[in-house]
C-alpha cells in the first residue's frame, strides 16, 4: 500500500484570471486494514489537486503493489493547481504498464480499482473532475443531501440498471465484489469522468468499498452532515466501518470546500447520479 499526502486544514488556491477570488479547501485521509484482512491493499493520494483511493486485487503483495503503482503515477501530476482529465488518463495508462510488470508471475493477473477527484478548470471556473474505474466511490454532500457521483463498474450495478435488482439487494448480493473494469490485467484503462462545480460548502467523500459495504448511504450522510472537521469526519467514518465488522480494508478521504467564488455563467454540468 501507499499513503501519499495526508491532511490539510486550509489551502488557498488562486484561479487564473481571478486573483481576488481564490478557492479554499481542506481535507483529511484515513486508512485501516480492518478486522479480518492480514494486509492493507488500499492506497491513497491526498495532495491537492488530486484526491484518490485505489483498492488492489491479486493477493496481498500484488494487490498492494498495484494500488501503489496507480497513486504513485498520479502523484507525479501533483505539481500544479489544476489538472486536465487527459493527464489523469495518461497516468493511468502508465500505471497499467507498471502493473503488467508486477503481474508477470501471477497466473490470475493483478489489478486495482481507482476513484478520485482532481481540481480542473473549465471556462475560468473551478470544478472537481471526478473519475472512476471499479467499485470504489466518490460521494458529494451539498445542501444536506448526499449523492453518489460515481457509478460502480460491477456485475450487480449492471443488474440494478436493468431493473433485475434493487439498490438494497445489490449491496448484499453474493457477487457484489465482482467488478467489470479495473486498472491492470493487461487492459487499457477506461475511466468515467464527471464535472462537479467547486462551490462553498461542498463536501466530497472518496472511499474504497471497505467503507461502503459496512456503512450504508443514510449513515454516511449523517456523518457528513454532523458538521465536524474533515479529520474528525474521516476518522468517524472509518470507526463506523470497523464497528460494523471491518471485513475489508477501509480508506476514506474527506474534502471540504471552505470557500469559493461564484461560478461564471455556470452551465448544467450535473453529474450522472448512480441509480
Amino acid at each position: 500500500m501507499a499513503e501519499l499526502g495526508g491532511s490539510n486544514s486550509g489551502l488557498s488556491i488562486e484561479i487564473p484570471g481571478r486573483p481576488d477570488s481564490p478557492i479554499v479547501i481542506s481535507w483529511a485521509a484515513v486508512t485501516d486494514t480492518g478486522r479480518r484482512r492480514a494486509a492493507n491493499e488500499d492506497s491513497f493520494l491526498a495532495q491537492s489537486p488530486l484526491f484518490v483511493v485505489a483498492d488492489g486485487m491479486g493477493g496481498h503483495s500484488a494487490g498492494d503493489l498495484a494500488s501503489a503503482a496507480v497513486v504513485h503515477r498520479l502523484a507525479e501530476l501533483a505539481t500544479t493547481d489544476f489538472l486536465a482529465p487527459r493527464a489523469i488518463e495518461r497516468a493511468l495508462e502508465d500505471a497499467t504498464d507498471d502493473i503488467s510488470l508486477i503481474a508477470v508471475d501471477s497466473p490470475l493477473g493483478v489489478g486495482t480499482t481507482v476513484t478520485g477527484a482532481a481540481l480542473t478548470l473549465q471556462d475560468d471556473n473551478a470544478y472537481f473532475a471526478v473519475f472512476n474505474i471499479g467499485d470504489s466511490r466518490v460521494y458529494a454532500f451539498e445542501g444536506n443531501e448526499l449523492s453518489q457521483v460515481t457509478v460502480d463498474h460491477s456485475v450487480v450495478q449492471e443488474l440494478v440498471e436493468t431493473g433485475a435488482l434493487s439498490r438494497a439487494e445489490a449491496e448484499n448480493h453474493p457477487d457484489s465484489n465482482v467488478i467489470t473494469r479495473a486498472v491492470g490485467f493487461n487492459a487499457t484503462p477506461a475511466a468515467d469522468f464527471w464535472l462537479v462545480p467547486v462551490v462553498r460548502g461542498l463536501r466530497l467523500l472518496v472511499c474504497s468499498d471497505g467503507l461502503t459495504k459496512e456503512v450504508n448511504h443514510d449513515r454516511i450522510r449523517l456523518h457528513l452532515a454532523a458538521g465536524l472537521s474533515s479529520v474528525e469526519t474521516a476518522n468517524a467514518l472509518a470507526d463506523a466501518a470497523l464497528a460494523a465488522g471491518g471485513r475489508d480494508n477501509i480508506t476514506a478521504i474527506v474534502v471540504d470546500v471552505v470557500d469559493a467564488p461564484e461560478q461564471l455563467d455556470l452551465e448544467d454540468t450535473s453529474p450522472r447520479r448512480a441509480r
